[in-house]
């Protein structure tokens, strides 16, 4: 029973650390834009797929093989 006298002050004291480190992440924009990083990864950075193409040239894909000889 005297463990609990010691255990509810820890608890409440973590339970302050906890809620302080929720209004902070709030305050710095971490729950802004939920959607935003889901979506981001799907996007290509390349940013060449507007230039236009040269005869016999073709556009290399990422995550396949592509022989240059062939």
């Amino acid at each position: 029973m005297d463990v609990i006298y010691s255990l509810i002050p820890g608890m409440i004291f973590f339970g302050l650390v906890f809620v302080g480190v929720l209004i902070w992440a709030i305050k710095r924009g971490q729950y802004e834009d939920l959607e935003g990083d889901g979506n981001r990864i799907l996007m290509d950075e390349d940013g060449d797929q507007d230039k236009p193409l040269e005869p016999g040239e073709r556009r290399k894909r990422v995550g396949l093989n592509f022989p240059d000889d062939d």
